[in-house]
């Protein structure tokens, strides 16, 4: 018939064996997060029924100021007039409730 089949990276994912994949940055970011989480379980395990949560915005903004710090990057604080407008504590967290990641 003619048809044929190309199989690209082994049937692997074709992101991971074809190209870079994810940025190691972004990479770093995704396991602090992961496991910012199981301490949070693990130390407060006992104020979670059972369920699916989402990670804690305070816990995921903690994985950004880190990982730009690394990067050399000096973040200021929100002035009080600034957090009133936008409607947050000058020390956030700062995503809306609505935000997911």
């Amino acid at each position: 018939s003619g048809a044929r089949i190309i199989l690209l990276s082994e049937g692997r994912l074709l992101n991971l064996g074809n190209a870079t994949g994810h940025p190691s940055f972004v990479m770093s970011a995704s396991f602090t997060n992961q496991v910012l989480a199981q301490i949070e379980l693990w130390t407060k395990g006992k104020d979670y029924a059972p369920g699916v949560y989402i990670l804690p915005k305070a816990l995921d903004e903690k994985v950004a100021r880190l990982h730009l710090k690394k990067i050399g990057v000096k973040l200021t604080e929100l002035r009080k007039e600034q957090a009133d407008y936008i409607g947050v504590k000058p020390e956030g967290p700062f995503k809306s409730d609505h935000y997911r990641y």
